[in-house]
């Protein structure tokens, strides 16, 4: 389903939810989607950008490389009904539908900071569930060591997938222990609202440590397998694009820095910030790689 703008929660009750509901004042606007209560552990205190900035600067190639194509071209994008193939090393593979991934009654709000390979950055209000749940659905067969997502392929819907700058569909992939980890979600929202198709609606992953193009859109496969899967940006570039993607600001881009980052929505003149180990979340996540060379395993 495609959300109407005239839905969204306002943003400034949104930030100032919280406020609203310390003083006791029950006047503002019920969501699609339930906020999850109190803010998760897991969650950044740092300021969320726009609903404006999140929802209308996107990488989503499959409707187009300029960063306005994704709203511009994404709203007939039919997402309901949806349904995600689960299959491989899983002792229960289906079809799987995005309320049983991610019922409401189970979603949360994980406001995670958004690091782009290409040196930009936001912070966003996610709602969706830990990965490791949904998978524990499906019943994770010992043997399985990654994860292999995949996109929906349909050319007519998605337009910039009539072009050749990517094998279609795109693929993105995960270590085991990586998808695992709990704060890799499925998101199916933001904003307290049903996730935007220009977002990846109607379920994606989001990994906030890693570079946001492995954090995969409208995803209808996942695949428990024992073989590292091959990832889009990877097998197009892989002197540029490594598997775990982690950020990194010791590492950079063959063609570009990455110490430092612009964060979206501060202006021409809003100036760069360091770029954290890990996006900010290395105390959660460095001991996965404990004795790797980050710089041959980027």
């Amino acid at each position: 389903m495609t959300m109407k703008w005239s839905e969204v929660t306002p943003e400034a009750d949104y930030l100032n939810r919280r406020a609203f509901l310390a003083a006791g004042i029950a006047a503002l606007a019920t969501p699609a989607l339930g906020l999850g209560g109190a803010p998760s552990a897991f969650s950044t205190d740092e300021a969320v950008n726009s609903l404006e900035d999140i929802t209308h600067y996107n990488n989503f190639y499959e409707f187009g490389t300029g960063k306005s194509d994704p709203a511009q071209y994404s709203g007939s994008l039919k997402t309901s009904p949806w349904s995600v193939t689960i299959d491989g090393m899983v002792d229960r593979p289906g079809n799987y539908g995005v309320e049983d991934l991610a019922p409401e009654s189970a979603l949360e709000e994980r406001i995670y900071r958004l690091r782009c390979v290409e040196a930009w950055s936001m912070v966003i209000p996610w709602l969706g569930v830990p990965l490791a749940g949904a998978l524990d659905k499906a019943g994770v067969q010992p043997g399985a060591k990654f994860v292999a997502f995949r996109t929906l392929h349909d050319p007519e819907q998605m337009p910039g997938q009539r072009s050749r700058i990517l094998d279609w569909p795109y693929r993105e992939g995960l270590r085991l222990d990586e998808a695992m980890h709990p704060l890799t979600i499925l998101a199916t929202g933001l904003y307290g609202r049903v996730l935007p198709n220009q977002n990846g609606a109607p379920i994606r992953l989001v990994v906030p440590w890693k570079y946001g193009f492995k954090s995969i859109k409208s995803v209808v496969g996942i695949t428990l397998t024992d073989t590292q899967p091959q990832c889009s940006w990877q097998m197009m570039q892989p002197g540029e694009y490594g598997f775990y993607a982690n950020v990194n600001p010791q590492v950079d881009h063959p063609r570009w820095s990455q110490a430092t980052e612009r964060r979206i929505g501060k202006g021409l003149f809003g100036g760069r910030q360091d770029t954290l180990m890990f996006n900010g979340y290395g105390d959660q996540v460095a001991g996965l790689y404990a004795g790797m060379d980050l710089a041959k395993h980027y």
